[in-house]
């Protein structure tokens, strides 16, 4: 699989953003036409439809498409500054997404990268907006025009709780533009959001098995500009955004905007704040708004605390009161800073790209021992120790899957992942089933979860390490990209670094694959004649009778078939080293529903790439000047390949 290193320090991608309108102008060039045409933009790529609000069911209202001008007399972008009190969810159950850009107006450098602040309702104003996200390690600019979801002048989703301020509600829109619809943004996890405002990585804690000095890291967090948010977990569906005694909700996505200390009874008592996107619906137990603790507290402290303390679903908890009622608390690092130490590290990044396809690379987790050694594997060289520590590497390892949230539409969502790490030894290979059986991993994800992101900190000694990222189950198919933070450069390796050879190889095997006559045939290469002589179809049939031989050491039942799981290993046997892409393409087109492939499309399949290899061979020898245009203009003669099985048939009957 192609390798991506980037090794940018604190970087998160490329730093400009990448403009995503599907005619390629910019935000900018789009105002402007529409400045000099005196028209306000009606953005194609996401039409005021219903089909840009749901995929899966109809509109349930009469819902309207309103531009901010035609639902108050002076529309406002931000009012006063944009902060977390802008924040009120609308009909969306995207909780999550609300409560990270409530941690988002607490970074004021991540907002102005968020949100643009070139775009008014005064001034130049054309209906057009934008707003930028990071997306798989690079920065993207969306647009959007101002037509805004509504119900008898109200907006029906995100709005501020000031009727003529709007970013919120434009920003939700331009997030829904890149997941392709309102709808997508259903359900979700808040680290995903907030690592889309920033770039950043992110760790999770179950407050019920967290560290003793879990307040400490949440302080230090929150200190160097990190998000956070909490939830509370649920049993069932029945139990999603139920109301409890004291004032919380299950299953609902609350953001983290506050850890302080203050001075109780003589007493130091440490208190976390918690916001509700929903603006509203509070916490009513010990340090809520009205409580009796806030009369113990100094006047200047108190007010500090709880300035304009309303209503608004903003609220204060003691810390044990707020471990004991929230099961997670998500964190996203601007960079993977160790919370427990008073130091910052310089960190490292490099990146990998790839994707598990059934039938050659989704082999599942390691409960799957027969197919868990086809996944992807990425090797990593850890050399240079920490600076404070002689024996160890420190390195954070995010696998994140691509994509998921678009292809709901398709009735696709998240796929259930995780990741293991080996110790490699000497020889840069990919590495099979045999030593997967025998050897166990040094480090792994802790858990394999249906989340867009796993990630995990490791301190591991310096040397060769294999990262294999999986599925859990076998044949499920995704895109993922890899990040590796480490506080020393890493050395990424890719273990099938291609040749000169293959390169030419892949060009020329992508350019066959596009054929769709729906006939198998395989061009053998002829004198100028047009005729096959003896001597070539000679050995061509000595090494047809090899791959015949290994065909038969796989199907093991004799059953005609083998998995192509153990295709990668047929073809190295016979002398073909492919990558993982090509593997990955020849698995789609032989494969059956079962994962297998039959005896006559294993000689298909094999055929073509032997005289791939061949053609690939004359056309390097060309350019290198050591044959003549006479020499190359051979013409070609087809061979129907559903001959060659049976003309094996009647060599090795016995055995097929």
């Amino acid at each position: 699989m192609p390798l991506h290193s980037t090794l940018s320090g604190r970087s998160s991608g490329s730093t400009k953003a990448i403009d995503t309108q599907s005619d390629g102008k910019s935000f900018e060039q789009l105002r402007q036409e529409c400045l000099q045409k005196g028209v306000l933009f009606e953005d194609p790529d996401f039409p005021a439809t219903d089909s840009s609000l749901f995929f899966s069911q109809s509109v349930p209202v009469n819902i309207e498409w309103k531009r901010p001008k035609e639902i108050c007399d002076n529309p406002k972008f931000i009012v006063g500054g944009a902060d977390r009190t802008d924040i009120c969810q609308g009909q969306l159950g995207d909780c999550w997404l609300l409560a990270a850009i409530a941690s988002l107006t607490l970074k004021k450098d991540s907002m102005a990268r968020v949100i643009p602040r070139d775009q008014e309702f005064d001034h130049r104003y054309a209906g057009i907006f934008h707003f930028q996200f990071w997306q798989h390690n690079k920065w993207l600019d969306v647009v959007v025009d101002d037509r805004l979801p509504s119900v008898r002048n109200n907006l029906i989703m995100l709005h501020s709780a000031s009727n003529n301020e709007f970013w919120s509600a434009l920003l939700e829109k331009a997030y829904a533009k890149l997941h392709g619809s309102y709808e997508s943004l259903k359900g979700g996890s808040t680290m995903e959001a907030m690592e889309d405002f920033t770039g950043g990585v992110g760790e999770v804690y179950e407050t019920k098995q967290a560290p003793n000095n879990l307040f400490s890291i949440m302080k230090k967090a929150l200190d160097r500009g990190s998000m956070m948010g909490c939830s509370i977990d649920i049993s069932s569906s029945a139990e999603s955004e139920a109301k409890t005694t004291t004032g919380l909700v299950k299953g609902h996505a609350y953001s983290i905007t506050g850890v302080e200390e203050v001075n109780y009874r003589g007493n130091t008592v440490q208190l976390i704040r918690v916001r509700n996107p929903w603006g509203q619906v509070e916490w009513n137990g010990p340090w809520s708004d009205d409580s009796r603790e806030w009369s113990y507290v100094d006047k200047a402290e108190k007010y500090r605390l709880q300035q304009n303390s309303t209503d608004d679903g903003e609220f204060w908890m003691e810390f044990e009161d707020f471990k004991r009622n929230y099961d997670k608390v998500e964190i996203c690092n601007m960079t993977p800073d160790d919370l427990t130490e008073n130091t910052k590290r310089h960190w490292e990044v490099s990146m990998f790209e790839g994707s598990w396809i059934r039938g050659s690379t989704a082999g599942g987790c390691r409960n799957f021992i027969d197919t868990f050694w086809t996944n992807p594997q990425f090797m990593l060289q850890l050399e240079d120790t920490d600076d404070d520590d002689d024996d160890v590497c420190s390195v954070v390892i995010a696998l994140m899957q691509k994509n998921r949230r678009k292809l709901r539409k398709e009735g696709l969502d998240m796929e259930t992942i995780g990741f293991a790490v080996y110790k490699a030894p000497d020889e840069v290979d990919h590495l099979g089933k045999d030593f997967f059986r025998y050897n166990g991993s040094k480090a792994r994800s802790r858990t394999y979860i249906n989340m867009r992101e796993v990630s995990e900190r490791f301190t591991l000694p310096p040397g060769k390490y294999l990262l294999v990222p999986t599925t859990f189950q076998p044949h499920h198919e995704a895109d993922f990209l890899i990040r590796i933070f480490s506080e020393k450069k890493a050395e990424a390796l890719d273990p099938e670094e291609e040749s000169k050879e293959e390169r030419g190889l892949r060009r020329l095997f992508e350019q066959l694959a596009g054929d769709t006559d729906g006939v198998m045939v395989s061009v053998l290469p002829v004198d100028n004649t047009g005729k096959l002589e003896f001597q070539e179809f000679k050995v061509f049939w000595e090494k047809m009778k090899k791959w015949i031989m290994l065909f038969l050491s796989f199907d093991t039942d004799r059953s005609g078939k083998m998995s192509s799981y153990e295709l990668r290993t047929a073809l190295k046997a016979a002398g073909m080293q492919l990558n993982n892409q090509l593997l990955q393409l020849i698995g789609l087109r032989f494969a059956d529903d079962n994962y297998d492939i039959d005896f006559d499309d294993y000689l298909t399949c094999i055929v073509r790439l032997e005289n791939m290899f061949r053609v690939f061979q004359a056309m390097d020898e060309f350019k290198r000047g050591r044959v003549n245009m006479n020499m190359m203009q051979v013409k070609p003669k087809i061979l129907i390949i559903t001959l060659i099985p049976n003309l094996a048939f009647n060599v090795f009957g016995d055995f097929i």
